[in-house]
């Protein structure tokens, strides 16, 4: 059954991108939980005591995954009838993504879109709490009317670093960079002008 969907197609991509992500990403955040605990050789000093911390932000961040995860595989159960899966993240993900139909032609489909893409980053600043790519180029959006800034690819939480996004939510494939670039190009030098 096809449903016409409320979001356009690149923040649908993006949607998929983030849920086929969250698996990966929910794992690797379990590394940083207790972030002392990854060290292989531990030297202790008479009289010293163990350093070992929770990661708070780590353990907030994997809580909201499985909330939000679960709160949207509730909506579609009790929309469309069966019981929502068991609660773990992948097994959550692969459901709203068996769903995604359906879920992106339903008037919350922008605040799914927007909660789901929040973990993703939640999670990604949690693995990497100091991203070095603050000095990256960004450009302007070519979409019309956005004000949203296109970065270079990242691979952290990336898929093989292969999509490029916009920080409104527009995405494009790397390959896509070879018609993008000259669209951005231009709209620089209209800007300059």
């Amino acid at each position: 059954m096809e449903f016409e969907s409320v979001l356009c197609a690149s923040r649908i991509r993006q949607l998929e991108g983030n849920l086929r992500a969250l698996p990966g990403l929910y794992q690797e955040s379990l590394h940083q939980v207790s972030p002392v605990a990854r060290r292989m050789h531990h030297t202790r000093v008479s009289g010293s005591r163990s350093r070992d911390h929770l990661n708070m932000s780590a353990l907030d961040a994997r809580h909201n995954i499985l909330a939000i995860l679960q709160s949207w595989a509730e909506f579609v159960a009790d929309e469309l009838g069966g019981a929502a899966p068991t609660r773990s993240v992948p097994t959550l993900a692969t459901f709203l993504l068996h769903h995604l139909d359906w879920l992106v032609g339903q008037p919350p489909a922008d605040e799914f879109a927007d909660e789901i893409n929040d973990v993703r980053v939640e999670l990604l600043r949690t693995i990497d709490p100091e991203p070095g790519e603050r000095h990256a180029p960004t450009w302007e959006c070519v979409v019309p009317d956005c004000t949203g800034r296109i970065t270079t690819p990242s691979p952290v939480g990336n898929k093989d670093g292969r999509s490029i996004r916009c920080s409104s939510g527009h995405t494009w494939e790397v390959h896509e960079w070879i018609t993008l670039r000259p669209l951005v190009e231009r709209r620089r030098k209209a800007v300059d002008a």
